[in-house]
């Protein structure tokens, strides 16, 4: 979706500068630290190891994701190093974001002899609001730009509403697992990452205006294709997911 003469901005003071992304994320940052302060007591943590890990996390995050979508993009950013760490103008690569978070989590956890599943599990809705909210921030930021449609109501895929509606969708099917009550430390994050990386590869990337790998198809009419870098991944990612969901089981 491109809308035209629309502000990245929120609103501007002199020097002072607020960015839709910026909004959208720390309004995800707070709700998730909410959520998992307030179940992570009830399931016994403290509150100080729950902030710690939560610091732990929002950083590993950041910077796995960040460091992804500078590999990816590598030309543009060895020509405009300047911008390497503005995250405020976007540029969080789910993918390494979520391998961020998850080494540094665990070795947190590790390091402090609590439970990493336990854990994993109240992270999700956060990570769930987060990406309905960040999509919604990529309008603003005129990112994540859908291919162009004949077929279609608009003039292209409106990814960034796909996206959202992915983020809103794994939120309300995590509250309906979770309750359900008995499920398994671990289950909840690993059917969360299942679901978003289907999701993902399905929607999102096949109507995103992404360059193609060194073979692909797009379909014009539609406004679709593939293969895109995650497309690629996709497979090893499932395969990684129904491994782990496989292994709670038998916990």
């Amino acid at each position: 979706m491109i809308i035209e003469n629309i502000s990245p901005y929120v609103f501007e003071i002199g020097p002072l500068a607020v960015r839709w992304y910026g909004l959208m994320f720390a309004l995800s940052i707070l709700a998730g630290f909410y959520y998992m302060r307030k179940h992570g007591v009830k399931k016994g943590f403290d509150e100080d190891t729950i902030f710690a890990l939560f610091l732990v996390i929002i950083f590993s995050l950041v910077v796995g994701a960040r460091a992804v979508f500078v590999l990816v993009n590598w030309p543009f950013f060895m020509a405009n190093p300047e911008f390497i760490i503005r995250v405020d103008q976007g540029g969080l690569a789910f993918h390494g974001g979520l391998l961020g978070g998850i080494l540094g989590s665990w070795a947190y956890c590790r390091a402090k002899n609590i439970s990493w599943f336990d854990l994993a599990d109240l992270a999700v809705p956060g990570i769930a609001l987060g990406i309905s909210l960040v999509r919604i921030a990529n309008i603003f930021n005129q990112e994540i730009i859908g291919r162009e449609a004949e077929l279609f109501f608009f003039d292209r895929q409106p990814t960034q509403i796909y996206g959202s509606l992915i983020g809103i969708s794994l939120l309300l099917l995590h509250n309906y697992l979770a309750g359900r009550g008995s499920n398994k430390p671990g289950y909840l994050f690993w059917n969360f990452v299942l679901g978003y990386t289907l999701l993902r590869a399905l929607i999102e990337e096949t109507f995103r205006e992404n360059p193609l790998v060194a073979w692909g198809y797009i379909n014009e009419a539609w406004g679709a294709g593939f293969f895109t870098t995650v497309h690629l991944f996709t497979p090893a990612i499932i395969v990684l997911c129904l491994y782990m969901l496989n292994k709670i089981q038998k916990r």
